[in-house]
Protein backbone atom coordinates (compact mmCIF):
# COMPACT_ATOMS: atom_id res chain seq x y z
CA UNK A 1 0.00 0.00 0.00
CA UNK A 2 1.71 3.44 -0.77
CA UNK A 3 1.98 5.51 2.44
CA UNK A 4 1.51 9.56 1.95
CA UNK A 5 0.95 10.68 5.76
CA UNK A 6 4.13 11.35 6.28
CA UNK A 7 5.75 15.20 6.66
CA UNK A 8 8.56 17.49 6.99
CA UNK A 9 7.21 19.77 9.62
CA UNK A 10 3.67 21.02 10.93
CA UNK A 11 2.73 23.66 13.48
CA UNK A 12 0.49 21.64 16.08
CA UNK A 13 -1.12 22.59 19.22
CA UNK A 14 1.38 25.72 19.86
CA UNK A 15 4.41 23.04 18.82
CA UNK A 16 6.49 22.64 15.66
CA UNK A 17 6.61 18.72 15.38
CA UNK A 18 9.19 17.99 12.53
CA UNK A 19 10.60 14.27 11.05
CA UNK A 20 13.92 13.87 12.32
CA UNK A 21 15.64 12.77 8.86
CA UNK A 22 18.71 11.57 10.03
CA UNK A 23 16.50 8.59 11.23
CA UNK A 24 14.98 8.33 7.75
CA UNK A 25 14.71 5.29 6.02
CA UNK A 26 14.59 3.25 9.24
CA UNK A 27 12.95 5.20 11.83
CA UNK A 28 9.86 7.85 11.38
CA UNK A 29 10.83 9.90 14.54
CA UNK A 30 9.08 12.90 14.77
CA UNK A 31 10.03 15.65 17.57
CA UNK A 32 7.89 18.55 18.90
CA UNK A 33 9.57 21.38 20.59
CA UNK A 34 8.55 24.93 21.59
CA UNK A 35 12.63 26.10 21.16
CA UNK A 36 14.43 28.16 18.77
CA UNK A 37 17.56 26.68 20.08
CA UNK A 38 15.88 23.37 19.38
CA UNK A 39 15.44 24.11 16.10
CA UNK A 40 18.50 25.80 15.45
CA UNK A 41 20.26 22.55 16.45
CA UNK A 42 17.90 20.37 14.42
CA UNK A 43 18.27 22.50 11.25
CA UNK A 44 22.49 22.36 11.82
CA UNK A 45 22.14 18.46 12.81
CA UNK A 46 19.91 17.94 9.38
CA UNK A 47 17.23 16.85 11.30
CA UNK A 48 15.47 19.40 9.66
CA UNK A 49 17.13 19.73 5.85
CA UNK A 50 15.88 20.62 2.32
CA UNK A 51 16.03 24.64 1.79
CA UNK A 52 12.51 25.59 1.78
CA UNK A 53 11.99 23.36 4.76
CA UNK A 54 14.85 24.98 6.68
CA UNK A 55 13.16 28.76 5.72
CA UNK A 56 9.60 27.41 7.63
CA UNK A 57 11.28 25.80 10.49
CA UNK A 58 13.06 29.14 11.06
CA UNK A 59 10.29 31.00 10.82
CA UNK A 60 7.93 29.25 13.38
CA UNK A 61 11.35 29.32 15.63
CA UNK A 62 11.39 32.90 15.87
CA UNK A 63 7.77 32.97 17.00
CA UNK A 64 8.61 30.96 19.82
CA UNK A 65 10.70 33.73 20.81
CA UNK A 66 7.59 35.66 21.73
CA UNK A 67 5.67 33.24 24.06
CA UNK A 68 6.52 35.34 27.23
CA UNK A 69 5.03 38.16 24.91
CA UNK A 70 6.35 40.84 23.24
CA UNK A 71 10.78 41.01 23.41
CA UNK A 72 12.63 42.81 20.86
CA UNK A 73 15.85 41.73 22.62
CA UNK A 74 14.35 37.95 22.82
CA UNK A 75 13.24 38.32 18.81
CA UNK A 76 17.09 39.67 17.79
CA UNK A 77 18.53 36.68 19.46
CA UNK A 78 16.57 34.05 18.15
CA UNK A 79 17.10 36.02 14.65
CA UNK A 80 20.31 36.23 15.40
CA UNK A 81 20.62 32.26 16.42
CA UNK A 82 18.67 31.10 13.41
CA UNK A 83 21.00 33.04 10.93
CA UNK A 84 24.05 31.36 11.81
CA UNK A 85 23.22 27.83 11.37
CA UNK A 86 23.22 27.15 7.66
CA UNK A 87 25.17 29.73 5.39
CA UNK A 88 24.08 28.48 1.78
CA UNK A 89 20.27 28.10 1.82
CA UNK A 90 18.82 31.89 1.14
CA UNK A 91 15.08 30.57 1.62
CA UNK A 92 16.35 30.81 5.43
CA UNK A 93 17.38 34.54 5.24
CA UNK A 94 14.58 35.18 3.04
CA UNK A 95 11.98 33.67 5.51
CA UNK A 96 13.68 35.29 8.32
CA UNK A 97 13.70 38.90 6.55
CA UNK A 98 10.11 38.14 6.14
CA UNK A 99 9.66 37.30 10.00
CA UNK A 100 11.59 40.86 11.10
CA UNK A 101 9.55 42.67 8.95
CA UNK A 102 6.46 41.49 10.16
CA UNK A 103 8.21 42.20 13.94
CA UNK A 104 9.05 45.74 13.12
CA UNK A 105 5.53 46.72 12.30
CA UNK A 106 3.92 45.47 15.68
CA UNK A 107 3.84 47.81 18.67
CA UNK A 108 5.25 46.34 22.19
CA UNK A 109 1.29 46.80 23.09
CA UNK A 110 0.57 44.24 20.12
CA UNK A 111 0.61 40.16 20.51
CA UNK A 112 3.83 39.90 18.71
CA UNK A 113 3.09 35.92 19.02
CA UNK A 114 -0.36 35.97 17.01
CA UNK A 115 1.30 37.93 14.44
CA UNK A 116 4.23 36.34 13.85
CA UNK A 117 2.58 32.62 14.25
CA UNK A 118 -0.52 34.19 11.41
CA UNK A 119 2.78 35.39 8.91
CA UNK A 120 4.58 31.93 9.39
CA UNK A 121 1.37 29.92 8.43
CA UNK A 122 1.24 32.21 5.58
CA UNK A 123 4.80 31.18 4.66
CA UNK A 124 3.84 27.58 5.01
CA UNK A 125 0.59 27.40 2.91
CA UNK A 126 1.93 29.69 0.17
CA UNK A 127 5.09 26.80 0.35
CA UNK A 128 1.72 24.21 -0.25
CA UNK A 129 1.18 26.47 -3.40
CA UNK A 130 4.27 27.00 -4.69
CA UNK A 131 4.96 23.48 -5.18
CA UNK A 132 1.91 22.59 -7.06
CA UNK A 133 2.42 24.93 -9.16
CA UNK A 134 6.04 24.13 -9.25
CA UNK A 135 4.64 20.30 -10.45
CA UNK A 136 2.25 21.34 -12.42
CA UNK A 137 5.41 23.44 -14.81
CA UNK A 138 7.78 21.10 -14.64
CA UNK A 139 5.69 18.08 -15.55
CA UNK A 140 4.79 19.65 -18.60
CA UNK A 141 8.61 19.57 -19.77
CA UNK A 142 8.65 15.41 -19.48
CA UNK A 143 7.50 13.17 -22.14
CA UNK A 144 5.88 10.23 -22.18
CA UNK A 145 7.94 7.15 -21.28
CA UNK A 146 10.84 9.29 -20.10
CA UNK A 147 13.83 7.41 -17.57
CA UNK A 148 14.81 10.22 -14.95
CA UNK A 149 17.86 10.81 -12.39
CA UNK A 150 17.87 12.93 -9.79
CA UNK A 151 20.20 14.33 -7.08
CA UNK A 152 20.00 14.51 -2.91
CA UNK A 153 15.79 15.23 -1.54
CA UNK A 154 13.64 17.53 -3.34
CA UNK A 155 10.24 16.31 -2.45
CA UNK A 156 7.92 16.57 0.68
CA UNK A 157 11.19 16.22 3.01
CA UNK A 158 12.52 19.30 2.02
CA UNK A 159 9.71 21.61 2.14
CA UNK A 160 6.23 22.85 3.87
CA UNK A 161 4.04 21.35 0.87
CA UNK A 162 4.87 17.71 -2.08
CA UNK A 163 8.43 18.83 -3.13
CA UNK A 164 10.44 20.49 -5.65
CA UNK A 165 11.85 18.41 -8.33
CA UNK A 166 10.68 15.35 -6.98
CA UNK A 167 7.61 16.64 -6.88
CA UNK A 168 7.66 17.21 -10.67
CA UNK A 169 8.64 13.86 -10.69
CA UNK A 170 5.51 12.85 -8.85
CA UNK A 171 3.44 14.56 -11.32
CA UNK A 172 4.61 13.33 -14.03
CA UNK A 173 4.32 9.96 -13.24
CA UNK A 174 0.92 9.89 -11.78
CA UNK A 175 0.59 11.50 -15.99
CA UNK A 176 1.89 8.14 -16.78
CA UNK A 177 5.19 9.52 -17.99
CA UNK A 178 7.64 8.94 -16.01
CA UNK A 179 9.27 4.74 -16.82
CA UNK A 180 11.94 4.49 -14.09
CA UNK A 181 14.07 7.22 -12.11
CA UNK A 182 17.59 6.96 -11.50
CA UNK A 183 18.40 8.14 -8.01
CA UNK A 184 22.28 9.66 -6.74
CA UNK A 185 22.93 8.17 -3.44
CA UNK A 186 24.15 11.63 -2.49
CA UNK A 187 27.11 11.28 -0.58
CA UNK A 188 27.72 11.81 1.62
CA UNK A 189 24.91 12.30 4.05
CA UNK A 190 22.98 9.89 1.50
CA UNK A 191 20.13 12.24 0.97
CA UNK A 192 19.38 10.18 -2.16
CA UNK A 193 19.29 6.24 -0.94
CA UNK A 194 17.69 7.57 2.41
CA UNK A 195 15.35 9.75 1.88
CA UNK A 196 14.37 9.95 -1.99
CA UNK A 197 14.22 6.42 -2.21
CA UNK A 198 11.90 6.73 0.86
CA UNK A 199 9.38 9.09 -0.78
CA UNK A 200 9.66 7.09 -3.96
CA UNK A 201 8.83 4.03 -2.18
CA UNK A 202 5.77 5.62 -0.43
CA UNK A 203 4.82 6.96 -4.27
CA UNK A 204 4.90 3.79 -5.56
CA UNK A 205 7.23 4.54 -8.82
CA UNK A 206 9.76 2.53 -9.79
CA UNK A 207 13.80 3.69 -9.37
CA UNK A 208 16.94 2.37 -9.06
CA UNK A 209 19.87 3.98 -6.04
CA UNK A 210 23.12 4.28 -7.72
CA UNK A 211 26.44 5.54 -6.67
CA UNK A 212 27.13 9.15 -7.36
CA UNK A 213 29.72 8.09 -9.25
CA UNK A 214 27.73 5.59 -11.25
CA UNK A 215 25.88 8.66 -13.35
CA UNK A 216 28.26 8.78 -16.41
CA UNK A 217 27.59 5.59 -17.07
CA UNK A 218 23.98 4.98 -16.36
CA UNK A 219 23.29 8.52 -18.35
CA UNK A 220 25.09 6.88 -21.53
CA UNK A 221 23.70 2.94 -21.25
CA UNK A 222 20.48 3.27 -19.96
CA UNK A 223 19.20 6.16 -22.21
CA UNK A 224 18.46 8.38 -19.60
CA UNK A 225 16.09 11.49 -21.31
CA UNK A 226 17.07 14.48 -18.34
CA UNK A 227 18.05 15.31 -14.71
CA UNK A 228 16.32 17.31 -12.36
CA UNK A 229 17.04 18.61 -9.21
CA UNK A 230 16.20 21.23 -6.62
CA UNK A 231 18.68 24.28 -5.60
CA UNK A 232 19.53 25.99 -2.42
CA UNK A 233 19.97 29.51 -4.11
CA UNK A 234 19.71 30.84 -7.05
CA UNK A 235 21.92 34.26 -8.07
CA UNK A 236 20.42 36.75 -10.69
CA UNK A 237 22.18 35.24 -13.67
CA UNK A 238 20.99 31.74 -13.01
CA UNK A 239 24.11 30.06 -10.99
CA UNK A 240 22.78 27.99 -9.39
CA UNK A 241 24.53 26.31 -5.91
CA UNK A 242 22.96 23.14 -4.86
CA UNK A 243 23.99 19.86 -2.83
CA UNK A 244 27.53 19.15 -4.17
CA UNK A 245 27.51 16.71 -7.04
CA UNK A 246 25.04 18.72 -9.08
CA UNK A 247 27.41 20.36 -10.96
CA UNK A 248 29.15 16.71 -12.52
CA UNK A 249 25.50 16.22 -13.91
CA UNK A 250 25.24 18.90 -15.62
CA UNK A 251 28.58 18.85 -17.52
CA UNK A 252 27.31 15.20 -18.00
CA UNK A 253 23.97 16.17 -19.55
CA UNK A 254 26.16 19.00 -21.48
CA UNK A 255 28.55 16.21 -22.84
CA UNK A 256 25.57 13.70 -23.92
CA UNK A 257 23.05 16.63 -25.29
CA UNK A 258 20.18 16.10 -22.55
CA UNK A 259 18.39 18.29 -20.66
CA UNK A 260 19.11 19.87 -17.29
CA UNK A 261 16.47 20.90 -15.38
CA UNK A 262 16.61 23.27 -11.66
CA UNK A 263 13.30 23.38 -9.84
CA UNK A 264 12.81 25.42 -7.20
CA UNK A 265 10.76 27.99 -5.69
CA UNK A 266 10.99 31.91 -6.54
CA UNK A 267 12.32 32.53 -2.98
CA UNK A 268 15.34 30.61 -3.65
CA UNK A 269 16.55 33.40 -6.15
CA UNK A 270 18.89 35.81 -4.92
CA UNK A 271 18.69 38.39 -7.10
CA UNK A 272 21.22 40.99 -4.94
CA UNK A 273 24.04 38.00 -6.03
CA UNK A 274 24.81 38.88 -9.60
CA UNK A 275 26.74 35.22 -10.20
CA UNK A 276 27.56 32.16 -8.33
CA UNK A 277 30.93 32.98 -7.66
CA UNK A 278 29.60 35.26 -4.66
CA UNK A 279 27.69 32.32 -2.90
CA UNK A 280 29.02 30.98 0.15
CA UNK A 281 30.08 27.60 0.15
CA UNK A 282 29.48 25.59 3.69
CA UNK A 283 31.92 23.29 4.39
CA UNK A 284 30.57 20.99 6.96
CA UNK A 285 33.11 18.50 9.61
CA UNK A 286 34.94 15.45 8.16
CA UNK A 287 33.43 13.19 10.67
CA UNK A 288 30.68 13.06 7.91
CA UNK A 289 32.66 11.95 5.01
CA UNK A 290 34.65 9.02 7.29
CA UNK A 291 31.46 7.50 8.44
CA UNK A 292 28.15 7.10 7.75
CA UNK A 293 25.98 6.93 10.60
CA UNK A 294 28.01 5.27 13.72
CA UNK A 295 29.48 3.41 11.43
CA UNK A 296 33.24 4.34 10.46
CA UNK A 297 34.24 3.68 6.81
CA UNK A 298 38.18 5.07 6.90
CA UNK A 299 40.83 6.00 9.08
CA UNK A 300 39.15 8.95 10.83
CA UNK A 301 42.83 10.96 11.38
CA UNK A 302 43.08 10.80 7.37
CA UNK A 303 42.76 14.82 6.30
CA UNK A 304 39.64 15.54 4.16
CA UNK A 305 37.02 18.07 2.46
CA UNK A 306 33.33 18.59 3.02
CA UNK A 307 31.99 21.52 0.89
CA UNK A 308 28.05 20.77 1.06
CA UNK A 309 27.25 22.27 -2.11
CA UNK A 310 28.56 23.40 -5.51
CA UNK A 311 27.69 26.17 -8.31
CA UNK A 312 26.36 25.16 -11.78
CA UNK A 313 27.47 27.72 -14.03
CA UNK A 314 23.86 28.99 -15.61
CA UNK A 315 25.05 28.07 -19.31
CA UNK A 316 24.73 24.42 -17.92
CA UNK A 317 20.96 24.84 -17.10
CA UNK A 318 18.16 23.92 -19.46
CA UNK A 319 15.57 25.49 -17.13
CA UNK A 320 14.83 26.48 -13.95
CA UNK A 321 11.24 25.87 -13.02
CA UNK A 322 9.11 28.18 -10.68
CA UNK A 323 5.99 28.38 -9.64
CA UNK A 324 5.89 31.30 -11.85
CA UNK A 325 6.63 29.37 -14.97
CA UNK A 326 9.63 27.48 -16.39
CA UNK A 327 12.91 30.05 -17.25
CA UNK A 328 15.35 29.52 -20.06
CA UNK A 329 19.01 30.93 -20.66
CA UNK A 330 19.74 33.62 -20.97
CA UNK A 331 18.23 33.99 -17.23
CA UNK A 332 16.70 37.56 -16.29
CA UNK A 333 14.44 37.00 -13.13
CA UNK A 334 13.14 40.55 -12.82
Amino acid sequence: MIKTEYFSLKFIDKHLVFLDQTQLPFHEKYIQTTSYERVAEAIEKLEIRGAPAIGLAAAYAVVFSQENGYSKSAFNKAVGRLAKTRPTAVNLFWALNSMQKVFASLAPSEDSYSFLLHKAHSLYNDDVAMCDAIAVNGASLIKKGSVVLTHCNTGRLAMGGGGTALYVIKQAFDAGNIKHVFVDETRPLLQGARLTAFELTHYGIPFSVITDSMAAHIIKTEKVNLVITGADRITSNGDSANKIGTYSLAILCKYHGIPFYIAAPSSTIDVALPSGDKIVIEERGAKEVFQIQNTLLTDSSFPARNPSFDVTPSELITGIITESGVFDYPYKFV
